[in-house]
């Protein structure tokens, strides 16, 4: 399975963002208005008000700690991030097997992400199944921790048993829509940079990051 985890938010920044989102009189609407029509009927969760000011200021604050991080800009090589959303699920709900819309008025969605803001411990449940063509993962990741996956993936949110499941999920629109190629543009990118540092610079890794910058120029759209 193509995917991508990676530790995003350090304990501080975590803190802050889970006391703002704590706050009483934040405006959480029914997560149905965001989903097409089929998802919607798979759908049962709270979101937070996408136009907030806290909503904006932190979704900014994120969006910009994915575009900065290495190891995402190699994996998923994005042009964009959007249609970000903040996501809490109680007791009871849940969120079916669905797949995500191709293309959305924010953008194209070659990957899906959820970030996981929430104590795997303050609740039960939850988790969340990604599923290939011959395989099912589930993932109940660490506070802080980003899942990155391709979109053409059917995935799902199993039922929260206890306590209260906080995430932050989004799209990501990347240079290159085809899975196979961003893998071996990820492979090539990490072989070059392995190289390099155990050795310096040399033409051989010249010579790699030439076939890379070229690859990503033809491939890319």
């Amino acid at each position: 399975m193509n995917y991508l985890t990676q530790q995003l938010l350090n304990s501080e920044e975590l803190e802050i963002i889970n006391i703002n989102l704590s706050k009483e009189g934040l405006f959480w609407e029914n997560g149905k208005k965001t989903a097409g029509k089929q998802a919607a009927l798979e759908k049962n969760n709270l979101q937070l008000r996408r136009d907030s000011d806290l909503s904006k200021k932190f979704s900014n604050l994120i969006t910009k700690k994915i575009l900065s991080n290495e190891l995402i800009k190699s994996f998923a090589l994005p042009k964009k991030v959007h249609g970000t959303i903040f996501s809490k699920s109680k007791k009871g709900m849940k969120y079916g097997r669905h797949i995500d819309n191709p293309y959305m008025s924010s953008g194209r969605a070659d990957l899906s992400f959820t970030i996981f803001l929430s104590s795997k411990e303050n609740y039960k449940g939850g988790s969340l199944s990604i599923e290939n063509l011959n395989s099912e993962e589930i993932f109940k990741l660490n506070a802080g921790e980003i899942i990155l996956y391709p979109s053409t993936y059917l995935h799902s949110v199993e039922e929260v048993i206890d306590g209260e499941r906080l995430v932050f999920i989004g799209w990501i629109e990347s240079y290159i829509k085809s899975i196979e190629e961003r893998e071996y543009l990820f492979d090539l990118d990490a072989a070059a940079r392995s190289l390099l540092a155990k050795y310096g610079r040399s033409s051989e890794v010249d010579l790699i990051f030439k076939s890379y910058s070229n690859l990503l120029r033809r491939l890319g759209s």
